[in-house]
């Protein structure tokens, strides 16, 4: 190559590489701003999801269309899953929806604002900067992206440009026509391996309407790599299962299997879909394909958004129907482990944590769990202790759960460390404060129930009998913090703040009962009916039930938002 080849390369190298960062880094800022924006929305979407597979689909639409990235949403989906918030009926529902949602990006681009990319960007900019309001500053985020997303494309575009004057890029992009059914395939499996490698559908939706725009490319190759980067995008969703249970993994191979069958269909008729999309256009099909320099395809955007989502809708039209064998087939291919898996929280390197505004609520999930297992820990508690002999299962469930507590607490703590990272909406780092108060007070009365449980059992082994007055005060003791448990946890999963004033009353009262407990044993100490032993190990086992019924009190505190 000549030196005028070689700097024409690399100009067209940085314009093309700064267009896409630009385009790349709109996109994030237009999603995280439309997240902040729809937050509630989000997650009262993520929490109305139901084994209604058309409800499902029509849900991961709208929050694919909110995070504007089909990969987010399906990682998301597979950690739902992960955790055990979701079934896989209900995963692959939401999968098949996002591949609808993230069509979005292609009609976003078809707008007739490219011009404007960068006035929308230095106005939005300023707002953004200046904003005092966090809705303000979320829209201006919002706006900015877009302009971003635009200008990038602009420079792309304008960086593509000089290729067609340089006969070395001609005659070596003249090797990819989708003129054959092998032609097709070529370009489909190019667009897939693209996207594996940048693991980004908008990114390659990005190159390949810049490519076409300038005349690089025909409209039936730009197509065609559409297709294969649906495929391609399947790899995001594939390395977040890795390490995940069964479940996780057959969500990631059914929306692989949903978008390689489809592929396959559609290439299969490929020529009259390009007929057909051409119609819908409003152009004649030879106009598709460009082969003058300087020569412009005014309606290349919106054929390319058509051929995308048209793809995508029919293929979810007829996969809808087949989601049952699609299930078993997932099943067959990922089967049952011989061992139970049990359901636990963990953060990919993307989803969630582009995510917040969802992510949140998967950990909230694993909140509520940590209620349940607190609840189940005191009825055992209650069963061992009102026993004649000692029931060595729930006495290793007992134990085993608290264990359970400890390892969820630390991957809550984990999971909202990395969420809170970055850009983060002001309700959702609330929120995740919350949290992370609750899943250390859970933590704490599991570690009271297994105190309690230790006591028990000291009492036990040295053969020491409570008085019958004794046993009396303390298991209806036991019955009033099960129930102020119960109280309380319930409040946490239907959120009601109202909970507090009714769980300081009850909390006074379990305070108090205690009190008199302690002073009728020290009176029964005092007469010789008590042991100094037995009354240690009576009195240490009130304090505890005390410190159970204080820590629950300070997860109906922050239920109602009191620090």
């Amino acid at each position: 190559m000549t030196p005028e080849a070689v700097e024409l390369t690399i100009q067209i190298v940085c314009n093309v590489v700064g267009g896409l960062g630009i385009f790349l880094f709109g996109m994030k800022n237009m999603s995280d701003g439309m997240q902040a924006i729809a937050g509630d929305r989000l997650r009262t979407l993520i929490g109305s999801v139901t084994n209604n597979r058309f409800i499902g689909c029509s849900i991961g639409t709208l929050i694919t269309c909110i995070v504007q990235s089909s990969s987010v949403t399906t990682v998301m989906v597979v950690g739902f899953v992960n955790s055990g918030f979701m079934t896989l009926m209900q995963a692959i529902g939401v999968v098949l929806g996002a591949n609808i949602g993230t069509t979005i990006t292609g009609w976003i681009l078809v707008l007739k604002i490219g011009k404007y990319g960068l006035p929308m960007l230095g106005v939005a900019a300023l707002v953004y900067l200046f904003a005092r309001k966090d809705r303000l500053k979320y829209a201006a985020m919002t706006i900015m992206g877009i302009g971003m997303i635009f200008f990038g494309l602009e420079i792309m575009s304008s960086g593509f440009k000089p290729l067609r004057t340089m006969p070395e890029f001609v005659q070596w992009f003249g090797q990819f026509h989708a003129t054959t059914y092998p032609g097709v395939l070529k370009c489909a499996l190019i667009g897939c391996v693209l996207t594996m490698i940048v693991q980004s559908s908008s990114a390659t939706l990005g190159i390949t309407i810049g490519l076409a725009e300038t005349g690089m490319i025909s409209f039936p190759t730009a197509a065609a790599l559409v297709l294969g980067e649906n495929i391609g995008t399947t790899i995001t969703a594939q390395l977040a299962a890795i390490g995940g249970n069964t479940n996780a993994k057959r969500t990631a191979h059914a929306h692989m299997l949903f978008n390689v069958i489809g592929v396959f269909w559609i290439t299969a008729i490929f020529q009259p879909y390009m007929r057909l999309v051409a119609w819908t256009v409003g152009v004649d099909p030879g106009a598709m394909v460009l082969a003058d320099a300087g020569q412009t395809f005014p309606h290349m955007r919106s054929g390319i958004a058509i051929t995308h989502t048209a793809f995508n809708v029919l293929n979810t039209a007829i996969f809808m129907p087949l989601l049952p064998l699609l299930a078993r087939v997932v099943t067959r291919m990922v089967p049952d482990k011989s061992r139970k898996e049990v359901p636990h929280l963990a953060y990919p390197d993307v989803g969630m944590l582009q995510t917040p505004a969802i992510g949140i609520e998967e950990s909230r999930n694993e909140i509520l769990k940590m209620g349940e297992h607190v609840q189940k820990m005191l009825v055992w508690l209650k069963d061992i202790m009102t026993a004649k002999t000692v029931d060595d299962e729930k006495v290793k469930k007992v134990f085993h759960r608290e264990e359970v507590m400890d390892m969820i607490q630390k991957e809550v703590t984990e999971f909202l460390g990395a969420l809170l990272t970055g850009n983060v909406a002001a309700d959702v780092v609330q929120d995740a404060r919350i949290q992370l108060r609750m899943a250390d007070e859970y933590e704490s009365i599991s570690d009271y129930i297994a105190g309690l449980l230790k006591l028990h059992l000291k009492r036990h082994k040295s053969d020491i009998e409570f008085s019958l007055a004794g046993k009396g005060e303390l298991m209806a003791l036991h019955v009033k913090v099960q129930d102020y448990v119960d109280l309380v946890s319930a409040a946490v999963r239907d959120n009601q703040p109202e909970v507090l004033t009714k769980a300081r009353a009850l909390g006074d009262a379990i305070t108090h009962d205690m009190k008199e407990s302690r002073d009728e044993h020290l009176s029964r100490l005092g007469t010789e009916q008590a042991t100094p032993l037995t009354s240690l190990i009576f009195t240490d086992m009130l304090n505890s039930y005390r410190r159970v019924k204080d820590h629950a009190l300070n997860i109906a505190e922050a239920v109602a938002g009191e620090k």
